[in-house]
């Protein structure tokens, strides 16, 4: 068994193994000094073995701060096209935006993420298109544990409220419940900071309640 994993981990390329070295030892830090990556992706539709992702949008932040000069913004060469999905994200086959291949894009964005923890809205969607892409260029699953902002605000709200509850909520629902701008909205840049401050505001209200603790934001 020890043979077969050393021999198959072989066959993995280098910037994959980079990126599990930084899983490796990861020691508990506290919330205010941990490294999050907001993200989102843009895609050609929700079937994760037929569509494809079309641009990936991130942004790093620790504490309070979100050092929007140091976002990460990538679009993906298109192999597949659908004229519906172009009415949300407005990302043509032909458009000027630089693209660069599933596996650049890949090496990219593990480099950019490590073993920061992500969030996401309707983070499952999100994670299940980057699984499928890192799994067709004959990589593993992503390792980082994942926040689903739209999950933490209905838990917050179920602990602060007991009326007008959603079962499920959008990103616009909280950016008009928390009064965040929605700028940039439906591009995977824009909709990566508006989910780091949703986060943050969500924190914020939590830290109020006593109820900012590890095991209530990862679910456990």
């Amino acid at each position: 068994m020890i043979s077969w994993f050393k021999k198959r981990k072989k066959d993995y390329p280098e910037f994959w193994l980079d990126y599990l070295e930084h899983f490796k030892d990861i020691k508990k830090t506290p919330i205010n000094e941990t490294r999050f990556v907001a993200f989102d992706t843009e895609t050609t539709g929700f079937d994760r073995k037929k569509d494809r992702i079309l641009s990936i949008g991130a942004v790093a932040f620790v504490n309070k701060r979100i050092p929007v000069n140091q976002s990460l913004e990538l679009y993906l060469e298109q192999d597949i096209f659908n004229p519906e999905t172009v009415k949300i994200h407005e990302i043509m086959k032909s458009s000027d935006f630089v693209k660069i291949s599933e596996l650049e894009a890949i090496k990219v964005f593990l480099d950019y993420i490590k073993n920061a923890i992500l969030v996401a809205h309707h983070a499952n969607f999100d994670k299940t298109m980057m699984n499928e892409m890192l799994s067709r260029n004959g990589l593993g699953k992503l390792k980082n544990k994942f926040i689903d902002t739209g999950v933490l605000y209905n838990k917050s709200k179920h602990k602060i409220y007991q009326e007008n509850l959603k079962e499920h909520y959008y990103l616009d629902d909280l950016c008009e419940e928390l009064n965040v701008p929605k700028v940039d909205r439906h591009t995977a840049n824009g909709d990566a900071l508006i989910t780091a401050i949703v986060f943050l505001k969500i924190l914020a209200r939590l830290d109020k309640r006593k109820n900012l603790k590890w095991s209530y934001l990862l679910g456990k």
